[in-house]
């Protein structure tokens, strides 16, 4: 990849823009697909804030790097994630910041990967938008930028004139999103089978998120406990409030209060963690596995697993069996 020359005036341009401490991962993630020597369809180009260098979250620095203006020539800017937190007083992410403003009003494609959304939220290029990130920093974005709408379950969302990612790997599927957006599926595949990866990953990043189980008040943890221990049961939310010696209507509105979320819809999302720790660790059937939950059938898990998961028991346990 070269940082300078454009030998093919026709390729489609991307800037890499390259904030201090960014995720190594994220910025050659970029560079593999865009900046390949061997391929012609795009030209990348790495830039930071000021020309030189860039350190990286993992305590090396990259050098050579081009100033921002290269940012005003580009078909794309790609934001990849970075650690650092962005200080907006700073005159040269002040810069930067406006010039990827201008890029976007001028019709240059603003992209980011896993954090690097928050750049493109304080540009402001996200207001009234979906956007998402890692999902670890979902809440934290959401928080910090209101006038955007996270959505934490999914690998990307593209707009078209703007695109996020969600956390590492998902940089990839969004970035081979564009180019068969770009250049047609063909192109699109053998970029994949160069970079011996699927062209198309199934679900999204909710089947990543970790879901432990909320600690309970002191007066509601002999019911949850309770509640655990019978999830095989067919409980009904009138049994639990019998359990809890309360009545039903005082129940669900305490409960609710606590957890955030009625007692039905506890009581089921703890029953998808506990299949899919099953799914992770054991060769029980689907079947039995829902039995033993208490979703019932298979037909049945597979439903609610594909709701709050995003993919089919079946792909979990090939996905995260491998991982354990």
């Amino acid at each position: 990849m070269s940082n300078n020359s454009r030998q093919h005036s026709r390729a489609h341009q991307v800037v890499i823009l390259a904030f201090p401490e960014v995720v190594a991962f994220d910025l050659s993630t970029a560079a593999q697909i865009f900046g390949f020597r061997d391929e012609d369809e795009y030209q990348a180009t790495v830039v930071g804030a000021a020309p030189g260098e860039v350190s990286t979250s993992t305590g090396f620095s990259i050098g050579g790097v081009a100033g921002p203006e290269e940012i005003l020539h580009a078909d794309t800017v790609i934001v990849p994630g970075f650690n650092s937190r962005l200080d907006v007083a700073d005159p040269a992410t002040t810069r930067v910041l406006d010039l990827l403003r201008h890029a976007s009003e001028h019709g240059i494609r603003v992209v980011s990967i896993c954090t690097g959304a928050f750049a493109l939220a304080a540009a402001g290029l996200l207001d009234g938008r979906s956007a998402t990130t890692h999902w670890c920093r979902t809440g934290e974005l959401q928080k910090s930028y209101p006038a955007l709408t996270v959505d934490p379950g999914v690998l990307y969302i593209d707009h078209g004139d703007i695109a996020t990612s969600a956390g590492v790997a998902a940089g990839i599927d969004l970035c081979l999103h564009l180019v068969r957006r770009d250049m047609g599926e063909d192109v699109g595949a053998r970029i994949a089978r160069r970079m011996v990866v699927a062209p198309h990953r199934t679900g999204g990043q909710a089947q990543f998120i970790e879901h432990p189980t909320p600690k309970p008040g002191v007066g509601m943890s002999p019911v949850v406990q309770w509640m655990t221990e019978h999830l095989a049961e067919p409980l009904t939310v009138a049994d639990c409030a019998n359990e809890a010696g309360m009545s039903l209507r005082h129940f669900q509105r305490r409960f609710t209060v606590e957890f955030g979320e009625p007692p039905a819809a506890w009581l089921n999302r703890q029953r998808v963690t506990e299949a899919r720790r099953l799914l992770e660790v054991s060769d029980l059937t689907v079947d039995a596995i829902a039995r033993r939950t208490g979703l019932g059938s298979a037909t049945n898990m597979r439903r609610h697993v594909l709701a709050q998961v995003g993919v089919t028991p079946t792909a979990y346990r090939r996905n995260f069996r491998r991982m354990s």
